[in-house]
């Protein structure tokens, strides 16, 4: 899997791949198909359609509270696009429609991307912004 990198963002290698389970704990995991894993830390926002739209319906979830129970719809979606941009913000694009979008936190890590495998990848978005890179 190769990580593309942008001038203001990275493509992560996970479209086409599926959300084939979902664990909960004082964060909320996506485990894909292909073994890489999403991990969410501090809120998220799941929307239908992109967040700019001016009727969009935007759900938060919060999994240190563990109120992440509309996240279980994405059991059995494909990603169509996964990017990670340099400022910290997370943006996975379903082929439901629904988009989910993680911004940075100023204390906390608020999320992580990583695979398995020999050329394993992971990326952290860093407190208050900012990505660390490991590949």
């Amino acid at each position: 899997m190769e990580l593309v990198e942008l001038d203001d963002r990275w493509l992560l290698p996970y479209r086409g791949m599926q959300v084939i389970q979902i664990r909960v704990s004082y964060q909320l995991t996506l485990d894909l198909d292909s073994g890489a894993q999403v991990d969410l830390e501090t809120e998220a926002v799941l929307s239908s359609g992109s967040l700019r739209a001016p009727d969009v319906a935007r759900t938060p979830l919060t999994p240190q509270r563990q109120d992440v129970a509309p996240a279980l719809a994405l059991i059995g979606a494909t990603i169509l696009s996964a990017v990670v941009f340099k400022s910290g913000v997370l943006r996975l694009v379903f082929h439901t429609g629904t988009h989910l979008n993680a911004k940075p936190d100023p204390q906390y890590e608020a999320w992580s991307v990583r695979d398995s495998g020999p050329d394993s990848l992971r990326l952290v978005c860093q407190p208050g912004g900012g990505v660390a890179v490991w590949q």
